[in-house]
């Protein structure tokens, strides 16, 4: 039987790390190389059979990834905040760090982290470009107001960015000159640019083939819109890595921390790590949620008593988790049981 050879690498933007040992911990090979398909291809040839390689989570980290799974017997990507026995070290360099990395792979004290598959990673970069493309058509929009009220023009705030009141705005308001008609028109073209650019890229997600069962399924839950869904899809991707609603909950960072020490339990305020996307997203939808489904409303209201609306907010928020989970779970629709009152997917 073949021994197996960890390697650790320390991925940057133009250079990777890498030590290889054996299952000993006896160093076999340790050096760096450009970060590049064709020199990773030459270093590969190079390696001994068979090898697996673990590497930190970081915005390189894909690419590597999809270029060695072919090759590696496993390939494994830690979660960077649980490297601690890294950052925490007096002296750290790449090359520390490489060895450390192989080191928890070695001895199977690695963090491992979730890795989806290239077409959800694809798609998730589509749907996060969609999310660049509204914050910047809310900042033209500020933008458009705020001309306006420099230069002391009184407007209809509901319809300011109605096409129709728009022109007629800037044809019949005396106060608006020249100068500033030029750039609220460019301002106005930006935002439908834009909102044009938007609803294509969510058009193709919503009909892609690999997406497209899973989304129409989870649009059946009250307040789950295409974007809830598609959101939900492509940032949760296989929805089995969650054992429990409760992890699920603190993934999308609708829990505080806890920090406990002897008879003492401390709650924090909600975490900051948390996968960002999933936690706006939720939120906005569990703001909608009440006025969609009356289960949804008594929850709110019941929450609302306790505490404040953000404190209900959150509830809602971790139910419409419940529902997406059990309907992912299921592969079937959702539905509501009337005769005793209770929601299953």
């Amino acid at each position: 039987m073949q021994s197996m050879y960890y390697i650790g690498l320390d991925v940057h933007k133009r250079t990777i790390s890498f030590c290889v040992k054996d299952g000993s911990g006896q160093i076999h090979a340790e050096g760096s190389l450009p970060a590049t398909r064709f020199d990773l291809d030459h270093w590969m040839k190079t390696l001994p059979q068979p090898w697996t390689v673990a590497m930190e989570a970081t915005v390189f980290t894909g690419w590597i990834y999809d270029h060695l799974q072919p090759h590696a017997a496993a390939l494994k990507v830690a979660h960077p905040l649980m490297l601690r026995a890294i950052a925490a070290a007096k002296k750290k360099n790449d090359r520390i760090d490489a060895s450390k990395i192989c080191d928890c792979l070695r001895c199977d004290f690695l963090p491992e982290c979730y890795m989806a598959s290239t077409a959800i990673r694809e798609r998730r970069r589509t749907l996060r470009y969609r999310n660049l493309l509204v914050r910047q058509m809310v900042q033209m929009k500020n933008k458009i107001s705020m001309l306006l009220m420099e230069a002391g023009v009184s407007y209809n705030k509901q319809r300011l960015h109605k096409a129709g009141y728009f022109r007629e705005l800037l044809a019949t308001n005396p106060d608006i000159d020249e100068g500033l008609c030029s750039l609220l028109r460019l301002c106005r073209e930006t935002v439908v640019r834009l909102q044009k650019t938007e609803s294509a890229l969510v058009r193709s997600l919503e009909r892609d083939s690999l997406l497209l069962d899973r989304v129409e399924r989870l649009m059946t839950i009250p307040a789950v819109g295409p974007i809830t869904a598609l959101t939900w899809a492509l940032e949760v991707g296989d929805v089995r890595r969650f054992s429990s609603i409760k992890k699920a909950i603190s993934y999308c960072g609708l829990c505080g921390a806890e920090r406990s020490s002897a008879n003492t339990v401390q709650r924090t305020p909600l975490s900051k790590q948390r996968n960002k996307h999933l936690q706006t997203t939720l939120i906005e939808a569990a703001k909608m949620a009440p006025r969609n489904s009356s289960e949804l409303a008594m929850l709110y209201d019941k929450e609302k008593q306790k505490g404040n609306a953000n404190r209900a907010t959150l509830a809602v928020a971790r139910k419409l988790v419940a529902y997406l989970m059990a309907v992912d779970r299921a592969q079937r629709d959702f539905q509501v049981m009337e005769a005793n009152h209770c929601t299953a997917a």
